[in-house]
């Protein structure tokens, strides 16, 4: 019971991420999933891959990438991550920076461009015309320039998640204190025929 009660725990934490990421462009949703094995029931997790929905902004340098892996973006202490969330403004130096700072990155160098420059589905960077950069992409994927993809979560699949593993927790509690109470009673039981 007390492993039933930690992968419920388990699965509440993983829809409450999902929850409080509903809003979050680009966020894929965790999966939970509960085995039961020798030493009971075991939960774990795993990333739902899916695309999520796009949804038109207009904006230039808000991209959606079509396909698996994400956009490579560089932290300010030079560590290179990779993000779904494509919402891309210019740097006052003219770097293509996401909400947090950090510069998306090229095949050579960080994306550098003018308010003028246009992103073809290749990831091509053209300014005046001519070709200033091409955003590193994983291979078999696009970009679809003034949109942002939104996140795979279901709000309401979530809440019922939810819902379910609050239930189940509170059923293999419940299990657990009749066991207890039932030891309980066979000890009081024993004391009372040795009397």
């Amino acid at each position: 019971m007390a492993t039933a009660m930690q992968a419920a725990r388990s699965r509440l934490d993983v829809s409450a991420g999902n929850l409080a990421n509903v809003s979050t462009d680009g966020f894929h949703k965790h999966l939970s999933h509960v085995s039961l094995t020798d030493h009971g029931l075991v939960a774990s997790s795993s990333i739902d891959s899916s695309q999520g929905a796009l949804k038109h902004t207009g904006r230039t340098f808000d991209l959606a990438i079509v396909g698996a892996g994400g956009f490579f973006v560089r932290d300010p202490d030079g560590s290179v991550v990779e993000t779904r969330s494509g919402s891309f403004e210019r740097s006052a130096a003219g770097y293509l920076v996401d909400e947090r700072g950090r510069a998306l990155l090229g095949e050579h160098a960080p994306v550098a461009a003018s308010a003028d420059a246009t992103i073809d589905a290749r990831g091509i960077v053209r300014d005046a015309g001519s070709e200033v950069a091409q955003i590193r992409l994983p291979a078999g994927t696009t970009v679809q320039s003034g949109f942002l993809e939104s996140t795979n979560v279901d709000a309401v699949r979530e809440m019922v998640e939810v819902l379910d593993a609050q239930r189940a927790f509170e059923t293999a509690q419940k299990t657990l204190g009749a066991i207890d109470e039932s030891r309980q009673k066979d000890v009081n039981d024993v004391m009372r025929v040795k009397s």
